[in-house]
């Protein structure tokens, strides 16, 4: 999700709820403790140079019980990061502790932020020899086809 897709969204609540991949809420106490620009320069595997930048939110949960940022506290906090870091409108990574820092993208299902799992993958697939996904075919396909067995065409 983009930062001005989250911002819409915002507009729209009167309270904040991200939900975990496992279906539990986030506690609702939790603070936005940064709000952030992130930029990468790297080279995948394939040799090809790289660059990625994304927005970074670090949620952060205490025994502040009390707390509850509500959606207008928090889209001032976003336009004071856009004003002072110069934030494009690119994809949200947020940042949330479980047993170790975790990273998620974000989705929206009409009232709570859903924390989507990430995942790694090859962007040079090509280029260091992972083999393309073979098309899957049906075996009643195959035996109607005009290739014979012995023919020399299979």
């Amino acid at each position: 999700m983009k930062l001005s897709e989250f911002t819409n969204h915002l507009g729209g609540l009167s309270e904040i709820a991200f939900k975990l991949p496992n279906g539990e809420l986030v506690p609702e106490h939790f603070h936005v403790t940064e709000v952030g620009k992130i930029n990468k320069h790297f080279i995948d595997c394939g040799g090809t140079l790289r660059d990625e930048q994304k927005i970074s939110f670090q949620l952060w949960e205490e025994n502040d019980y009390n707390h509850r940022l509500h959606p207008e506290k928090l889209v001032k906090i976003i336009e004071l990061a856009k004003n002072k870091l110069e934030l494009p409108d690119v994809e949200i990574e947020v940042e949330y502790q479980g047993e170790s820092i975790n990273k998620f993208e974000l989705d929206f299902d009409g009232r709570n932020f859903l924390l989507v799992n990430t995942k790694t993958a090859c962007m040079a697939k090509e280029n260091c020899g992972i083999p393309a996904q073979k098309p899957k075919m049906k075996l009643s396909e195959l035996q109607n086809s005009a290739c014979a067995p012995n023919s020399g065409c299979c």
